[in-house]
Order: structure tokens, then C-alpha cells, then sequence
């Protein structure tokens, strides 16, 4: 058989607040209703969900989760992006809801990925598709991307900022070597903020990023860390 359709059914507390958060990322609403049980189904071009409500259901305990394959992950990370600064006034970096930039999954093949946590706690994880992916990415060679291709497996995949943080420390902590990339260096300093924002430490987070922007670069290798420094500077505008 074929033209089989399989749609995510996951938990949430509101499936009002699950409503409202997908039509900022450009979903529209298929079907609601309150009784006998409350869900929602929501829908962007191809992408369908839905959600059922749970009385006294805490987001932060949530194991909901799937899979999205797409070409283009980068073009849908900066329509949701785009929702969330028309909406919120800026991109949902820390609390629930929010949204991790697309990065290299080193337990995805080197596949590139982000993740979109919604109001009910579910993890929404955006994949590119490997049949568009001609080369997988290099494996790390730095040890500072060595370090942020560990880091991002814990905090982005697994959900264990902590033990990020842990890695991407333990990395900054030790004394700088004649061979360590410039560019690596800003997108760890980078990422930390971020994974600052997300456990609710603003004053790491400055620090972080002021380190970032003390970082000498050439022409060269600003513009290999052009995608670092844009992040780092909405990070900053998020900060204010």
C-alpha cells in the first residue's frame, strides 16, 4: 500500500495554549474539540499534529516527542523564527516554549537538526532529510568542536543541558592552544550563553557572549562564523 499518512498524537496542559503557539509558526487549525476529550490538530503545508489535553499536566515531565524530515531545515527554522519575532519580539531561546538553532548532530550522522519545544513540553525535532544531503559533515576536529559537537548532543538531542554545560566548561576552562580554531571558539562561547538563557542565568549568558565578541577573527573566519555572531546577537537584543 501506499499514501499512508502518520500523525503524531501528543500530550499537552492547554490544547488553547498549543493553538496559539502553532499558528505563530505558521500552522492552521484542522480540527478542535472540548468534549469528550479536548484536542486539537494542526497543520503547516505537509507537517500535521495533534494534541490531546491532560488536566494537571506538567509540560516540564513531558516525554512527548517526533520526528520532522525536511529538505530545507534552514528555511523552516526561519519561517518559525519569523513567527516568533512578529509574535513574541524576539526567537524563544529559554523557558517552555522555545526553539534551538540548527546545528550538526553528531548522533545524527553529522545531519543537521533544531528542535522546537512547545507548551506542552513536546520536542518537535526538525531533521534534513539524508537523501538531500549529498556529504555528511566532517567529523570535529578541534577539540573545542569536538566539545560543542558533545555538547549539542546532550542539550539539543537529549534535553540534559546540564551536562553540556559540564562539557563546554570543562572546554573553556583549559588554557588556550596555538592550534585552537578562532571561529570554534565563538560558537562554543556562543552556545554556552545560550545553554545559559535556557537555565535562567542571564549574567553567564553576558558574560558569554562578551567573551565571544572579544575574539579577534579575520575576514575569513568572520565569515565562517557569520551564523555564531548573528545568534549571538540576538541572544544579546533577547538579554535587554
Amino acid at each position: 500500500m501506499t499514501n499512508e499518512r502518520t500523525v503524531p498524537l501528543l500530550p499537552c496542559a492547554s490544547i488553547d495554549d498549543i493553538e496559539t503557539f502553532y499558528r505563530v509558526l505558521g500552522f492552521r487549525t484542522t480540527y478542535k474539540q472540548r468534549k469528550p476529550n479536548a484536542c486539537v490538530g494542526v497543520q503547516r503545508e505537509d507537517l500535521h499534529l495533534q494534541f490531546f489535553e491532560i488536566a494537571g499536566f506538567d509540560p516540564q515531565q513531558s516525554y512527548g516527542s517526533c520526528l520532522v524530515i525536511t529538505a530545507d531545515i534552514e528555511g523552516l527554522h526561519r519561517a518559525f523564527a519569523a513567527g516568533m519575532r512578529a509574535a513574541y519580539g524576539k526567537v524563544l531561546v529559554s523557558g517552555t516554549p522555545r526553539m534551538t538553532r540548527p546545528r550538526a548532530r553528531k548522533n545524527a550522522d553529522g545531519l543537521g537538526g533544531f528542535s522546537v519545544i512547545d507548551p506542552g513540553g513536546n520536542w518537535i525535532r526538525v531533521f534534513r532529510d539524508p537523501a538531500t544531503a549529498p556529504m555528511p559533515a566532517a567529523t570535529p576536529a578541534g577539540r573545542l568542536a569536538k566539545a560543542l559537537a558533545n555538547a549539542v548532543v546532550q542539550a539539543d538531542s537529549r534535553g540534559s543541558v546540564e551536562q553540556a554545560v559540564r562539557i563546554l566548561d570543562s572546554a573553556l576552562a583549559r588554557p588556550q592552544a596555538d592550534d585552537d580554531d578562532p571561529v570554534e571558539q565563538v560558537e562554543v562561547l556562543v552556545y554556552r550563553a545560550e545553554l545559559a538563557m535556557v537555565l535562567h542565568d542571564p549574567k553567564t549568558a553576558a558574560e558569554m557572549l562578551a567573551r565571544a565578541q572579544s575574539v579577534t577573527l579575520t575576514e575569513d573566519e568572520s565569515e565562517r562564523a557569520a551564523l555564531a555572531l548573528d545568534h549571538a546577537a540576538e541572544l544579546a537584543a533577547a538579554l535587554r
